[in-house]
């Protein structure tokens, strides 16, 4: 198989992907840790290390590559089926992975140049070269391979570790009850530390299972909730904000269309009141007008009616000089062509005669008309 992670001193990472990249970065930041953290989150990886010398099993424990002794246990009788070690080690001790390191001089290990590209089919590979590499045949040994390394020019080095068939089940032989509790079976490096291979077959292996399991997925499924209902909470809030903002946007918009119009209404009241001063000071004013008629009207004259209509003077009243009136109104500068309209009515109560007079106001040129400066400033 290919070794994801070595637990030996090489420490090679051969596994490719994301859970090779998580495996590695997980590996790494349980590093920073203390011992009992590593164990409190169920990184560590501790292991139970068995060594058989055919008399007694020497027991170790395998704590992030440091060794440390535990005893000797002597072997059990054979057909027993009570696990041996639950009587001598404590829980914590007894449940962790056990690996049987066999001596160094029942392998044979080889160093070799392979492609990198054969990495990620390295079992398969080395299939092939153990008939090359060693005397015996495929099928009569076991075998599994380290990564030391990978070289600039595309080369990796591999060690490849042979153990025969026969040797390793003897191995087992020996180990007795205990054989059948085995994770892996490795092979004693430099110092007695195990290499970090695995030739046991996976179907042999046990699996033990993480008692943290549970309690890591809770964890990550209590902060995936976190997590959603912290970004539902903050996507209603920027909603509730987005509401908020636009009943704001709309109130004011109202309060500027009412102030444009307010605006709109002042600037047409102002324009119409200087359109009328403007028109109003253009045409003689109601006083001019009756000082006028009082100076040139005889006194034997009197009116029932004064009116202006537009630009139009109506005179309606009682003369005993009806026709003369139109030669005295000539002339004046606040009215144009005076004119009797209709027939003189006699009245045979006064003796007068009854008169309809009408006239054009003189209005200046440019009355009412905006002026240019008012006009250029807008």
């Amino acid at each position: 198989m290919i070794l994801r992670d070595s637990l030996g001193a090489y420490g090679a990472k051969i596994g490719l992907g994301a859970g090779g990249f998580f495996a590695w970065w997980r590996t790494s930041l349980a590093a920073w840790l203390p011992l009992r953290w590593q164990s409190l989150f169920g990184w560590a990886r501790d292991r139970l290390l068995l060594s058989c010398d055919g008399e007694a099993v020497e027991l170790r424990l395998d704590r992030i590559g440091e060794i440390l002794d535990l005893g000797r246990l002597p072997l059990a009788e054979p057909g027993s089926a009570a696990d041996p070690l639950a009587t001598v080690l404590g829980p914590r001790i007894v449940d962790l992975p056990r690996w049987l390191v066999l001596p160094a001089n029942r392998g044979l290990r080889r160093r070799m140049l392979m492609p990198a590209a054969a990495v990620d089919r390295l079992r398969d590979v080395l299939r092939f070269e153990v008939e090359r590499q060693t005397p015996f045949e495929a099928g009569d040994v076991l075998f599994d391979a380290l990564l030391l390394g990978r070289r600039p020019d595309g080369q990796a080095d591999i060690e490849l570790v042979v153990v025969p068939k026969a040797s390793f089940d003897a191995a087992l032989a020996e180990l007795g009850p205990l054989a059948g509790s085995l994770a892996g079976v490795d092979i004693a490096g430099p110092g007695g530390a195990p290499l970090g291979v695995n030739l046991l077959p996976a179907e042999r292996r046990v699996r033990i299972s993480d008692p943290w399991r549970a309690w890591n997925w809770a964890l990550v499924a209590g902060a995936a909730l976190a997590l959603a209902a912290g970004m539902w909470q903050m996507l209603d809030n920027r909603r509730i904000a987005a509401d908020l903002l636009e009943k704001q946007v709309a109130s004011r918009s109202e309060a500027a269309r009412q102030v444009a119009m307010q605006r709109q209404q002042l600037v047409d009241a102002v324009q119409g009141a200087a359109f009328l001063d403007r028109a109003r000071s253009g045409r003689p004013t109601m006083v001019e007008l009756m000082d006028e008629l009082s100076r040139r009207l005889p006194d034997s004259t009197y009116l029932e009616k004064l009116a202006v209509e537009d630009d139009h003077l109506l005179l309606i009243g009682l003369s005993p000089e009806a026709s003369g009136l139109i030669a005295r109104l000539e002339g004046s500068p606040l009215w144009t062509s005076p004119a009797l309209t209709g027939a003189l009515q006699p009245d045979p109560r006064t003796h007068r005669d009854r008169f309809t007079l009408t006239a054009d106001l003189a209005i200046r040129p440019g009355a009412g008309k905006e002026p240019a400066n008012d006009a250029r400033s807008r």
